[in-house]
């Protein structure tokens, strides 16, 4: 039976990969989405997200426009990433508009109506899950499980020397899903080893589609691949729905988790309690490994999937 997901994301490169991932794989049932801003303005995610939809035929999933700005101060886009708009490759304006609720709203929405046979998977800012959160104290108890990509418990940060971008973007989000999320935490301690080939790119882009969409979103700048210590570019938000697919992909480990909130050097960063020296029981699972072979290959089994779909 395929695992029914709902995807809040800000699409952004990774997350248009994760996407494609979800709707060309069998095991994976996309009910819906929702958007917020973070690798572009929510203006531009929320078109990312219908225009991925598009141009797979699936315009069948609704798409929920969320956050605009963080709960305090505002976003830093990535454009310098991602590609102009938030998103690389040759997308056409989609003719689909969201839907009229806001992406908060929805998540809620759809834990209520699918319960514990819906999966939540946040992959920008944490910013539309903390608002479920504030609407629906139990929404983890509703749900199958609540994923995120973002963080970075016992490694560096990507956008700060202790912070990863998505937390950084909204770190009082991030400790409010922390707190009272339960969540699956799948941060950069694995994701760096979430990987695809250079060999796998260049092969994509002399293909048709779907390889040459999805190999332009797999293209990152050079600055940007040795955050991993190698070329192969990581596609972080790939690795949610990868281990959805096969649960070899990560491994978790438990641990007594929080965000820093204030401003500083440390601001976004995840504090985890990893030698156990507090008395607090852990409130999270954090991912601290990721198999590449496995990720590559369920990558790969996906993205020939949508031939199929």
């Amino acid at each position: 039976m395929a695992t029914r997901v709902h995807l809040d994301v800000d699409p952004g490169s990774d997350d248009a990969v994760m996407i494609a991932m979800a709707l060309g794989h069998p095991d994976i049932e996309v009910a819906g989405m929702s958007t917020v801003g973070g690798n572009s303005t929510v203006d531009n995610t929320t078109r990312n997200a219908l225009a991925i939809l598009e141009r797979f035929d699936r315009t069948d999933v609704p798409v929920a426009r969320g956050a605009a700005e963080p709960m305090e101060g505002t976003f830093d886009t990535a454009e310098w990433i991602h590609g102009e708009n938030g998103i690389r490759g040759d997308l056409s304006e989609p003719t689909t508009e969201a839907i009229d609720a806001h992406g908060a709203e929805f998540i809620v929405q759809q834990a209520r109506e699918y319960g514990e046979d819906i999966t939540i998977c946040a992959v920008g800012p944490m910013t539309n899950l903390a608002m479920a959160l504030q609407l629906e104290p139990a929404l983890p108890e509703l749900v199958d499980g609540i994923y995120l990509m973002g963080g970075a418990a016992t490694v560096a940060g990507n956008k700060t020397p202790m912070a990863e971008a998505n937390f950084h973007n909204d770190p009082v989000a991030a400790s409010r899903v922390i707190q009272s999320g339960e969540p699956y935490m799948v941060g950069l301690d694995a994701t760096h080893d979430a990987t695809v080939s250079l060999d796998t790119i260049e092969d994509y882009s002399g293909l048709d589609e779907p390889y040459d969409i999805v190999g332009p979103w797999l293209d990152y700048p050079d600055e940007i691949k040795q955050f991993g210590g190698g070329m192969d570019p990581a596609i972080h938000d790939a690795a949610v729905v990868a281990h959805l697919i096969d649960p070899e992909v990560l491994t978790f480990e438990s641990y007594y988790l929080d965000v820093e909130t204030t401003d500083g050097l440390c601001e976004g960063a995840v504090v985890c309690d990893e030698r156990r020296v507090t008395e607090n029981e852990p409130n999270g699972e954090v991912a601290v490994a990721a198999d590449t072979e496995r990720f590559r290959a369920t990558f790969e089994d996906a993205i020939d999937g949508l031939i199929e779909g």
